[in-house]
């Protein structure tokens, strides 16, 4: 009887699963979905692998988003809100080249990760760009969240 009720409380244990997320508590969760045609001229630099395009149209994301295309018919679309403050009237970063940049702190962010790239070393958490889905079809990214 020992080793059954040791299996039942190893297989209880081994089930359970810590379901805790790390919610980046300045950004909201915006329900959108936005279609790029590569065929237009706006979004034509994303045929390139590399290549990243910022759209601000209203609704899209909660300062707009980057569109970047990271090789092999992939593409990745993050929040163009600096994820480490509050949105705010200079929140919404910049681009230049495949690295955004937050100019309230001047924090750089890669485009290719959504990984911060200056990190400070003063204990502080700080968080990563927020990433939407990006899906590649035909000649258009949509990108939904």
């Amino acid at each position: 009887m020992k080793p059954i009720l040791t299996l039942i409380f190893l297989m209880f244990i081994t089930s359970c699963e810590k379901n805790s997320t790390n919610r980046n508590p300045y950004l909201q969760e915006i329900n959108f979905r936005f279609d790029a045609n590569l065929n237009l001229p706006l979004y034509s630099p994303l045929t390139n692998t590399g290549s990243t395009v910022l759209i601000t149209t209203d609704g899209i994301g909660t300062k707009g988003i980057f569109i970047i295309n990271s090789g092999f018919n992939q593409y990745r679309a993050f929040e163009a809100s600096c994820p480490n403050h509050a949105a705010n009237n200079c929140s919404t970063m910049t681009l230049n080249g495949q690295i955004a940049t937050c100019s309230c702190e001047g924090y750089e962010y890669s485009l290719f990760t959504g990984q911060q790239l200056n990190r400070p070393d003063d204990g502080n958490r700080y968080y990563d760009m927020l990433e939407y889905r990006a899906t590649f079809s035909g000649s258009t990214v949509v990108v939904t969240n």
